[in-house]
This record gives C-alpha cells, sequence and structure tokens, in this order.
C-alpha cells in the first residue's frame, strides 16, 4: 500500500515534466511570424530600439531551445521557451501598433518637407528670371541649371515617400529647401549689388 502511495507523487512528478518535455513548436513559429510581421511594418526604422529589444527576445528564446533540445529527454524543460514565445509575441504587437503610429506621424511630416522645399524652389525659380545679366550671362546661366536640378532632386523626395521611406524623404526635403536658399540668398545679393550700381552676379565656390 505504501509503495503504491509512493508512486502518485512519482507519476504526477513525471506528468508535470512531461508537460514541458516537448518544445513550443507552434508557439515558437508564430513568435518568429511576429518579428517578421514588425519588421515588414518597418519597426527596424521608425522603432528601432523596441525591435532591436524584440530581436533580443528571438535569440534568447532560440538558445533556451537549443539548450533544452541538447538535455536528456526526461530534464528537458520548455516552460521558460514558453514564457519567451509569449513575451515575443506580446511585444511585436505592441512595436507594431508604435510603428503604424510613429510612420503616420512620419508620412506628415516628409509631406510637409517636400511642400517647403517645393515653395523654396519655386522661390528661387522666380528670383532667377529677375537675376541681372549682363557680363555675367554665365554665372547667370549656371544658377538656372542649379535650379533646375534642384527640380529633379524634388522628384527623389517624392520617391521616398511613395516607398514609405518618411525619415529619407524629410533629409532630402531639407537639403533641397537649404540648397534653394543658397540660390536665392546668391541672387538677392546680386540684384542688391545691381541696386548699387555694381552689376556683378558671381558665381558660388
Amino acid at each position: 500500500m505504501q509503495s503504491r502511495v509512493f508512486l502518485i507523487p512519482m507519476a504526477l512528478a513525471v506528468a508535470i515534466t512531461a508537460g514541458c518535455a516537448d518544445p513550443p513548436t507552434q508557439q515558437i513559429q508564430e513568435a518568429e511570424k511576429a518579428l517578421k510581421e514588425a519588421q515588414e511594418s518597418g519597426a527596424s526604422t521608425y522603432s528601432p530600439d523596441e525591435y532591436a529589444k524584440l530581436e533580443g527576445t528571438l535569440d534568447t528564446l532560440r538558445k533556451e531551445v537549443s539548450e533544452q533540445d541538447g538535455k536528456f529527454a526526461l530534464f528537458r524543460d520548455y516552460g521558460k521557451a514558453q514564457q519567451l514565445s509569449i513575451s515575443a509575441k506580446s511585444e511585436s504587437e505592441r512595436i507594431k501598433v508604435a510603428t503604424a503610429q510613429k510612420k503616420e506621424e512620419g508620412k506628415a511630416a516628409a509631406l510637409q518637407a517636400q511642400q517647403v522645399a517645393e515653395e523654396a524652389v519655386k522661390a528661387a525659380q522666380q528670383l532667377v528670371a529677375k537675376a541681372p545679366v549682363g557680363k555675367d550671362r554665365a554665372a547667370v546661366e549656371a544658377i538656372k541649371n542649379d535650379v533646375e536640378g534642384l527640380k529633379s532632386l524634388l522628384k527623389q523626395v517624392q520617391d521616398s515617400i511613395d516607398k514609405q521611406d518618411y525619415p529619407a524623404a524629410q533629409t532630402q526635403a531639407k537639403a533641397i529647401h537649404d540648397m534653394s536658399q543658397g540660390v536665392q540668398t546668391e541672387i538677392h545679393n546680386a540684384l542688391a549689388k545691381v541696386g548699387r550700381g555694381k552689376p556683378s552676379l558671381s558665381r558660388r565656390p
């Protein structure tokens, strides 16, 4: 009778161990899928720190599974792996939501930067039309070419927006705006010289 009583807790222990003896294959696959979805949502760009943390969780999960796989079957325990897979899936959902919000904010900022750049290029074009020619015809033509080049660069901004690479679009738009401002300053200086009776338009170095 005593031996039977002794066998009951032993059986329970074996059952409990067996419950965690099999790798959480489905949960691991779901965690891997969640990481991929987070990456495709743009998390590595818009939520880099959170995405790196998620990758770390997946790496830890893989190492834990590998470690348990290397143990004798009776001593395997995938409980920690199960918890890690659940945590990874939860993190990925949170990251995707945060990324979607940051992406919309990035889009709005990129569109605004694009508009500012377009207005700056347009203003430069209008000033070029007023630029004094005289002996500086070659310099004026060179500046006109600069402005035409800025117009071409605006297409790159639109391409980045179409690809949903909003950080790149903002960077490109800001560069175009700054260059347009430089052209406008150069033309304003030339117009001021004309007003003082010194019609001269020198090229930038």
